[in-house]
């Protein structure tokens, strides 16, 4: 239970001299715009995912097998935006991967400039969606999770990926004492899942209960805190900035 508990007060408020400084806390927040996010695009853009490429694949299957409510353009944009934004990320990576800080400051005040869009295509569109800003929510959001999914994949933080919770859910099974393991990083791995439920939670109750663009205006205001926060503790170049060997 000691460690259990140690492992997510390292997560949520680590030590100034962690290895990855406070980058575990911003991926957190950055799992809860994956749900925010996905939430927004499932239920209002048509059975498509835009940070949940699995998803959109068997999706793509059951659209070409003729499932009613599935869309074969819908999901191929998605997956094409998506592998854009991931291309655009690599770039981001390559130019600033060096520096964490930097990385992590330019590839989320990206996502933020896409996210403006979408937020501006959902509050002036009227409901439900027309095909046009429809399909250019699901270009812009795919675009930008691409860009997150792409940074998370270089900045390669165990247990934090933002987006898929299938290796999460396997490892807590697998490393339990009833797998045999040592229940390692359990705690960790129950925030992500944890941070995605709420994220899906609050954009499907701001949807069904608020307005359509209020998850959106989350995701914007929770990626330009992470904007601004790697921004500001990677100026002094501090050890978690440096990239390992």
């Amino acid at each position: 239970m000691h460690t259990f508990i140690t492992e997510i007060r390292e997560t949520l408020v680590p030590d100034r001299a962690a290895r990855f400084g406070p980058l575990p806390p911003l991926l957190v927040g950055m799992t809860v715009v994956t749900g925010l996010v996905d939430s927004f695009s499932y239920l209002l853009l048509g059975h498509v995912f835009v940070a949940n490429m699995t998803g959109n694949v068997v999706f793509l299957a059951f659209a070409v097998a003729g499932a009613h409510g599935f869309s074969i353009p819908a999901s191929v944009v998605a997956l094409v935006s998506f592998a854009l934004g991931s291309v655009l990320g690599g770039r981001i990576a390559r130019h600033f991967g060096h520096h964490r800080g930097h990385h992590v400051a330019v590839a989320t005040a990206t996502q933020a400039l896409l996210l403006t869009v979408a937020m501006v295509l959902a509050l002036v569109g009227a409901q439900p969606f027309g095909t046009g800003v429809r399909y250019a929510l699901i270009v812009v959001l795919g675009g930008a999770m691409g860009v997150q999914n792409s940074s998370v994949r270089r900045l390669a933080i165990p247990d934090l990926t933002t987006t898929v919770l299938t290796l999460t859910l396997t490892g807590i099974g697998a490393d339990s004492a009833l797998g045999g393991g040592m229940g390692s990083k359990s705690g960790r791995r129950l925030i992500s899942i944890a941070a995605m439920f709420l994220g899906a939670l609050a954009g499907a109750a701001s949807i069904l209960h608020v307005h359509a663009a209020v998850p959106l205006i989350i995701a914007l205001a929770i990626v330009v805190v992470v904007a601004g926060v790697s921004h500001l503790a990677g100026r002094s170049n501090p050890a978690w900035t440096h990239v390992d060997d």
